[in-house]
């Protein structure tokens, strides 16, 4: 059995913190819990914390982008936050783009963005 990331539950949005490099299991696990919670609880937002990831390959870059595309066809939006300089220039150089995806430097600046979408949508 593998290890899984939790998804907590704040107000109307689900954080996800991811503490630990993931190996490919965890990325669907995480693919499936995440959708599962934005439609049992009804969330609008996803800040997903990658600050303590040191190195992020091609596979976790497109679960990156593929997890903000479901979260949006299911009605929420996905912040990535604490992403490090090391891991930006990486995910650049593999060409990831994270089209769909919005970032913000840490999570308190991730939840203010939150807030502003959500009351742009309201």
């Amino acid at each position: 059995m593998t290890e899984r990331v939790p998804v907590l539950k704040i107000g109307e949005t689900l954080l996800v913190s991811i503490q630990t490099d993931l190996e490919d299991q965890m990325v669907m696990d995480l693919q499936e819990d995440l959708s599962n919670r934005i439609v049992d609880t009804g969330a609008k937002g996803v800040v997903i914390d990658i600050s303590a990831l040191e190195i992020v390959d091609s596979f976790v870059g497109r679960m990156l982008a593929t997890n903000a595309s479901i979260s949006r066809v299911l009605g929420a939006e996905t912040i990535v936050v604490g992403m490090r300089p090391a891991v930006a220039m990486t995910l650049v150089e593999l060409g990831l783009s994270l089209n769909g995806v919005r970032t913000a430097l840490n999570l308190e600046r991730g939840l203010k963005l939150l807030r502003r979408l959500s009351a742009e949508r309201a």
